[in-house]
């Protein structure tokens, strides 16, 4: 599944066209390399991405094969950190 796809199907971001906008402006990596958009995602990558002053890092544990709930999207990922720009 491509990154920007994966980042709005898991509501790590809001809409497919910000997770764009977010790989497109080099805030989006994947296993610590800059990710375009259309990159693909496998099971256990590391995603980091900074948006609205924060910093999003997470593992991913499987791929959606379809869209998912809200409170489903969870089990999907694992959490390594979450917090303020540490570049601030």
């Amino acid at each position: 599944m491509r990154i920007d796809q994966l980042l709005k199907t898991l509501c790590l971001i809001k809409t497919r066209t910000m997770a764009k906008k977010a790989c497109d402006s080099g805030l989006v990596f994947l296993n610590g390399i800059e990710a375009k958009a259309s990159v693909k995602v496998n099971s256990g990558d590391i995603i980091e991405f900074t948006v609205w002053g924060s910093t999003v890092k997470v593992k991913i544990t499987a791929i959606p094969q379809k869209n998912i709930s809200k409170t489903n999207a969870v089990n999907y990922y694992e959490s390594l950190f979450t917090g303020p720009d540490p570049t601030k």
